[in-house]
């Protein structure tokens, strides 16, 4: 128009365009994320399933969050077959995923956070990536794999409290962090792991006493002396891997 300035018609625009418009467009991009336990498969239902939230690490913000549900996945695929570089080892039917819907007008570094197992409180350990995410550029498949390191320890025998001055049986339930069983010789070794009941007395280890496998899937017991074992102190059982990096305990239990 005849004498309009350049500052005119921009003032034009912005009051007769929404400012979405002006700004660059959002994309939807579709990311799968899989929260499995280190050594095993995919942490699903049978345990509570696992969080997962996306973050951005600039602003704070959490993008995406929820829970992922589902089965464990294929165990031939996961740690039986050979693995091929490229191949699909998560992405099976019924196998437990979270996906996230994220908008982003541009590429964007996030976080990606996992969180479980969500039935054992106790022994829910949590792991983080980041990542540059771009916009329109998918993730599918097996996704962004996040791995949990541990053992769910659960302690069946005692189960309140431990009497001071008797010969006790212990008793515990010792898992992969996907609910995976584990036996002699089998998929998941128990001749590999060790497995010690501890008494700590005022944060002091003051007695160690080893658990053997105890004849059926997951179970090792053994006798613990808690003669001259001062009221108020903790018994603890450890599961320990150390060649695979995996580590788990139970709750603790006072000593009356």
């Amino acid at each position: 128009m005849k004498g309009m300035t350049c500052f005119t018609l921009l003032a034009i625009v912005m009051t007769t365009v929404p400012s979405s418009a002006i700004c660059q467009a959002q994309e939807e991009t579709t990311v799968r994320v899989r929260v499995i336990a280190h050594d095993a498969k995919v942490v699903g239902s049978g345990v509570g399933g696992a969080r997962v939230y996306v973050r951005d690490p600039a602003t704070g913000k959490i993008v995406a969050e929820g829970k992922q549900e589902g089965g464990t996945g294929d165990t031939r695929a996961i740690v039986i077959d050979p693995v091929k570089r490229g191949s699909t080892i998560f992405d099976t039917p019924g196998a437990a995923v979270f996906t996230a819907h994220l908008s982003l007008t541009r590429p964007t570094v996030l976080e990606f956070v996992g969180e479980g197992p969500l039935a054992y409180e106790h022994a829910v350990q949590r792991a983080v990536k980041s990542m540059l995410i771009v916009p329109g550029e998918n993730i599918l498949g097996d996704g962004i794999v996040l791995e949990l390191h541990g053992f769910i320890v659960e302690l069946l025998e005692p189960k309140v409290r431990v009497p001071n001055g008797d010969e006790v049986s212990v008793l515990v339930k010792v898992r992969m962090m996907c609910g995976c069983p584990l036996e002699p010789g089998g998929l998941w070794d128990a001749d590999r792991l060790q497995v010690t009941a501890r008494i700590y007395d005022s944060g002091r280890l003051v007695r160690t006493t080893p658990l053997a496998y105890a004849g059926s899937p997951n179970t090792f017991g053994g006798t613990l002396l808690t003669q001259g074992i001062s009221p108020g102190a903790k018994l603890v059982v450890l599961a320990s891997d150390p060649s695979r990096a995996n580590f788990g305990s139970s709750p603790t239990i006072t000593i009356r």
